[in-house]
């Protein structure tokens, strides 16, 4: 591990930093007889799901197998962005799906934004949600196209300059690193406190109405002939008018159509010791949130206090110690900015995100159950967004059909759920991200 554990700050954990400040609580409300709507998965996507029914008139029961808020929605990084967060939507999807979808899913990731700020605001939720705008390292110069076309596709959705190019001599006003050869920054962005926000918006939940059950684990559900459902649970059966499937990485046998479209990929993340924000400028002089065009991503940011720094990435295709990833991801930072170099880490710990074959977040009906899944790595504004969607849903539609909700949800031959194959995709990305490397330190692109 890095050659010894000086790394590591004298009482390290092995939990999220944001647990710190706002731990998942454990909830004990009985479960009933009946309930118009059950949720499993008391993530953001169920949550939000629960919060619109309720400020419609229903009452859903939300159910959870660890406690709420446990799993990816209260351990990611807090990033925020509009068509960013659906998907990472790009102008070369418009070959899969055609240019007048894709344009509607980037005017639909772009107003969820802006409806994600709203509700903040309306719900009054105690998240440090900042407007910090979102920078995105180019990791060969081949990639500055794609961020181009990606900004174009972005400023001609919203009408006005939300994203630009950073070229590579300005690199360092954005982050003290000389590995990107440029970037583009998206100002609809920003960043938060992930476990504050997902606390906040179960009491906004449950303040509509909705009843939070956690330790509650799903065995199976069975459809009525009045389209009902019985769901049968470890504590007991439950009568469901509706229900609605919202457990994205932590799918589990109890589903098997969803969990062969859902693959589960652990993502690590680490916190470092209290830096001093004037420190933490140096190194990320705007302070806002971060990522980069490489296949084996990095996401990083300052802490909302701008104490410290948090930085996430793959450290591992295989499920491992949060220890041994938290050295691996130390190695990643300190070569990425140098200036870190000494730094120690206070916390180290894993979530599972859920990728889809597409690459694309999931929201629709299947059989009769409601579902918002597939994140893609990218899910706070999405699975709000989502949950809001699939509310709608099972309230009887709206408007306008979430350009979303068009897509076929795929799967592969023999598929079971179990990504075995993980170890082998990530050698073959990480090896590319070499090679794009090496290209770029010997004059290519």
């Amino acid at each position: 591990m890095n050659g010894s554990d000086a790394i590591f700050a004298p009482g390290f954990r092995d939990s999220p930093y944001w647990w710190e400040a706002a731990p998942p609580t454990a909830t004990t409300a009985p479960l009933p007889d009946a309930a118009e709507v059950v949720i499993v998965g008391g993530g953001i996507a169920g949550l939000s799901t629960a919060l619109e029914l309720g400020r419609n008139g229903v009452k859903a029961l939300v159910i959870d197998r660890e406690t709420i808020g446990w799993g990816a929605s209260s351990r990611n990084g807090g990033a925020l962005s509009g068509a960013g967060s659906l998907g990472k939507v790009r102008a070369d999807l418009k070959e899969a799906f055609g240019e007048q979808l894709v344009t509607e899913m980037v005017e639909e990731g772009e107003a969820a934004y802006e409806e994600f700020a709203t509700l903040i605001a309306r719900e009054n939720l105690d998240c440090d949600f900042v407007r910090s705008g979102r920078f995105v390292g180019a990791h060969a110069a081949k990639a500055m196209e794609g961020l181009k076309r990606r900004a174009e596709m972005l400023n001609a959705a919203t009408g006005a300059e939300e994203a630009f190019v950073v070229p590579r001599g300005a690199v360092a006003e954005e982050i003290a690193t000389t590995k990107y050869h440029g970037g583009m920054v998206m100002l609809r962005a920003g960043g938060l406190h992930p476990a504050k926000y997902v606390r906040s918006l179960a009491e906004a939940a449950t303040r509509q109405g909705a009843t939070l059950a956690s330790g509650v684990t799903l065995e199976s559900y069975a459809r009525q002939p009045d389209g009902s459902f019985v769901v049968t649970t470890d504590k007991g059966r439950i009568g469901a008018r509706h229900l609605m499937l919202a457990t994205n990485g932590y799918t589990g046998a109890a589903t098997p159509w969803f969990r062969r479209r859902l693959i589960p990929v652990a993502s690590y993340m680490i916190a470092t010791e209290e830096l001093g924000e004037d420190r933490v400028r140096r190194a990320l002089p705007k302070l806002r949130v971060y990522g980069d065009t490489k296949k084996i991503l990095y996401y990083f940011r300052p802490s909302p206090d701008h104490r410290r720094i948090l930085f996430g990435g793959r450290a591992s295709f295989v499920q491992t110690d949060p220890k041994l990833a938290a050295a691996t991801l130390h190695r990643f930072l300190v070569d990425l900015i140098p200036d870190l170099a000494g730094v120690r880490i206070t916390h180290g710990w894993k979530g599972n995100v859920a990728f889809a074959f597409d690459m694309m977040p999931h929201v629709g009906i299947q059989d009769g159950v409601h579902y918002a899944m597939a994140c893609n790595g990218s899910g706070v504004v999405g699975m709000t967004h989502f949950g809001r969607v699939a509310a709608q849903q099972i309230l009887g539609g709206s408007n306008r059909v979430s350009a979303f909700a068009r897509l076929s949800f795929p799967t592969r031959p023999l598929y079971t759920g179990n990504p075995w194959f993980m170890p082998v995709v990530g050698t073959a990305y990480q090896l590319r991200d070499r090679l794009d490397g090496w290209r770029v330190k010997n004059g290519g692109v």
